[in-house]
């Protein structure tokens, strides 16, 4: 790829007028939100003069397929089959001294997150959320790194409620907690959408994910030391936040605005100590607005890599997937395989269903039927209804 950084992704957006600059002053409360819902689908946003921040907020970053076809540099259809690719194909890391990595032209271990500019996204919702952190952790017994997304609540200037599902940071919590020690866990703010598509991936235990964000990229990539916590971040990442997943320590996280387009409710939940700040001079801030089209697709496409490579050992003919929208990028799929013997759009199906806990309804198409075209889609099953 011709870029390796959240800044260099967004010169790629501004020269395919894919991003659009809000240079009015704007409300971290309520009102980023509004506007980057408004641009849903369409364009990415810089708003470079949220209220009370010197540092500017980005969003929308991946709201489209296009973008993340023009990320990928793939066509749309292919988005699944070449995650796919690079999930079985995992790349290589490069660790490089702090001498050289952007995020560490500032350090700074007395921590205050209020310094940063963290919006409320929804009227309900708790406080700021960070919403596009990737943490970065270890299991505590083996050493292997995992990364995800969880919605992050800033409880006060270096603390932050975290919901934690029953996955594999939720598995290294509880291995860490087991012995009465906190998890090291660094947050990483302001990424491009290679290393935010590989954090999404289905991966068994054990894989690292900085390796499928190699083999995007089609050379290692660059990690760095952190501070205080034995854990690696991207070299080029705007912010980092370090600290600790505490143990036996529960307090109450939520409501929050999800992805479904419900509020997660409120429950005592894990809880965070930032123990160090490293940044960019002059960060840009990255935040996802829940629910919109760049929430559902950093979580869809690579979902949908991995449902193709679990779906395709059991029937090879399988040739695409697609998370639907109306499915909220998780819980509908659609199949797409040539088939060759009775019953295997039946074994494609169960193995669907065995590939996530998420997905409710699966529905399997001929090779005739774009996928990817819901009036398509339906017209395939009223067809086989009417049969």
């Amino acid at each position: 790829m011709n870029y390796k950084s959240l800044r260099e992704w967004i010169d790629i957006l501004e020269d395919s007028h894919m991003i659009k600059h809000v240079r009015k002053e704007v409300s971290l409360e309520y009102e980023i939100a509004a506007i980057g819902k408004k641009a849903c689908g369409k364009y990415a946003l810089i708003f470079d003069n949220p209220k009370d921040s010197s540092i500017p907020v980005v969003t929308g970053l991946t709201g489209s397929r296009e973008m993340l076809s023009k990320a990928l540099n793939v066509p749309v259809p292919e988005l699944a089959s070449y995650f796919e690719k690079a999930q079985s194909n995992p790349g290589l890391c490069k660790l490089i001294n702090k001498s050289e990595a952007p995020v560490k032209e500032m350090v700074t271990k007395d921590v205050n997150l209020y310094d940063f500019p963290i919006p409320i996204h929804h009227e309900k919702d708790s406080g700021p959320y960070i919403t596009s952190g990737v943490i970065v952790a270890k299991n505590p017994v083996t050493g292997e790194r995992n990364l995800s997304i969880h919605r992050l609540q800033v409880t006060d200037k270096n603390h932050l409620g975290i919901l934690l599902l029953p996955r594999h940071l939720m598995h290294f919590q509880r291995l860490a907690e087991e012995k009465n020690q906190p998890l090291e866990i660094a947050i990483v703010i302001g990424l491009d959408p290679i290393v935010m598509l590989a954090s999404q991936a289905l991966t068994p235990l054990g894989q690292d994910e900085f390796c499928i964000a190699g083999a995007l990229y089609g050379e290692p990539i660059e990690l760095v030391k952190c501070e205080t916590v034995d854990v690696e971040v991207p070299a080029h990442a705007e912010i980092v936040l370090e600290g600790l997943i505490l143990p036996n320590i529960r307090k109450p996280e939520g409501p929050f605005g999800e992805y479904p387009k419900y509020y997660g409710p409120r429950s005592e939940r894990e809880y965070i100590e930032i123990t160090c700040i490293t940044n960019r001079k002059n960060p840009i801030y990255q935040t996802i607005v829940p629910a919109t089209d760049e929430h559902l697709l950093l979580g869809a496409v690579p979902r949908e890599g991995g449902i193709l490579q679990i779906v395709k050992n059991a029937v090879p003919t399988v040739s695409s997937v697609h998370l639907t929208p109306g499915g909220t990028g998780r819980y509908h799929l659609v199949i797409q395989m040539e088939k060759k013997n009775e019953g295997e759009a039946k074994n494609a199906i169960f193995a669907a269903f065995g590939s996530s806990q998420e997905i409710k309804h699966v529905v399997v198409v001929d090779k005739d039927v774009d996928i990817f075209n819901p009036v398509e889609v339906n017209w395939a099953i009223a067809r086989c209804i009417y049969y």
